[in-house]
């Protein structure tokens, strides 16, 4: 396959026989949905977030009982359990850790490569990127702003341009807004080391998320996924990609009506940032389990609009590696009549 060229520094880097990787979504990425993504050929993360040590280690090891397959854990630096839950996959050596959130220490890069396991971190911008990879990072992902949940200010078509074409020391792999092969192929030949979705695993039979958030996803279109805005300053809101819904327009409702008792004073600063975080504490839970996909956080990427079925993860990685090599085979044709 000509495919194989092209993944061969991704695969051989994640260890599994496609670089196609499942992001870790919270309440989502558990054992079953990791396990039976590397059983397929892929690489799963399991996700940290919130997640107390023990109930963190019980995944990690309910993923080691459901397959032999390599995976990772994201942890993000953010929050509160992360230096815990940090010592833990350390202690488990775990084969790969992926850093989220905000820049880790370099002393914590160390801390897990000392473990024999290899770590990735997020880039936002390239100067953060050529700052990582000074700081010992193994491999950068780069996440364009059409992704679900927390995003970033830019689009994948600029950080594709910045940091993908620029930096060759160390794998770069890509998010956001991918959902088929023809575009992983196309992300392959421009040099990306491998790709990653979240939106489509979502849409697999083995992800546990509820039913109903289920068929929010298959329903919507990409306009749907819209990040929350910000009106006010005085009010910094975190960028987050979701379906629209009663929630969001709420949230919506909020911020104005906030600002405008900031303006009155009667409310101080501390008191109104306390309530737009406050928001969507337990939303995302809300909806990806519970099913309350009126209220709660329905966290997708703009492709969200390029899928609309429910498959096995088997199937998905077929698909994905299927119409990639396809492509590269219609190109190849097409440079050879030229």
């Amino acid at each position: 396959m000509l495919l194989d060229r092209l993944i061969k520094a991704g695969k051989n880097f994640l260890g599994c026989r496609f670089p196609i990787m499942c992001g870790a979504m919270t309440w989502i990425s558990d054992a079953q949905l990791i396990g039976a993504l590397g059983i397929a050929g892929g690489f799963g993360l399991l996700a940290g977030g919130n997640a107390p040590v023990d109930v963190l280690r019980k995944e990690i090891i309910a993923t080691r009982e459901y397959t032999d397959q390599p995976f990772g854990v994201n942890l993000i630096t953010i929050a509160p359990v992360y230096q815990d839950q940090l010592r833990m996959v350390c202690d488990m050596q775990c084969k790969l850790v992926m850093f989220a959130g905000s820049i880790p220490k370099d002393t914590e890069i160390q801390r897990v490569k000392d473990t024999g396991a290899k770590v990735i971190c997020f880039a936002p911008t390239a100067p953060l990127a050529h700052r990582l990879i000074k700081m010992g990072t193994d491999a950068l992902m780069i996440e364009g702003s059409e992704a679900g949940g927390h995003i970033g200010p830019v689009s994948l078509t600029v950080l594709l341009q910045q940091i993908l074409f620029e930096i060759d020391s160390v794998p770069v792999f890509v998010a956001g807004g991918i959902a088929t092969g023809r575009m992983m192929a196309h992300l392959l030949m421009m040099g990306a080391a491998g790709i990653q979705m979240g939106t489509r695993f979502v849409l697999s039979k083995e992800c546990k998320a509820n039913a109903k958030f289920k068929k929010a996803f298959q329903r919507a279109n990409a306009r749907d996924a819209t990040a929350t805005p910000q009106f006010d300053s005085r009010l910094p809101v975190i960028p987050v990609r979701a379906l629209k819904n009663k929630g969001s327009q709420d949230f919506l409702k909020l911020q104005l009506e906030l600002m405008e008792k900031l303006e009155k004073k009667r409310i101080d600063q501390q008191q109104a940032q306390f309530e737009v975080e406050n928001f969507w504490v337990g939303a995302l839970r809300d909806a990806a389990i519970d099913g309350n996909v009126e209220r709660g956080s329905l966290m997708a990427g703009q492709s969200v609009g390029l899928v609309n079925r429910i498959e096995p993860i088997q199937g998905i990685i077929d698909e994905m590696v299927e119409d990639a090599e396809s492509e590269l085979q219609r190109l190849n044709k097409i440079f050879r009549e030229n």
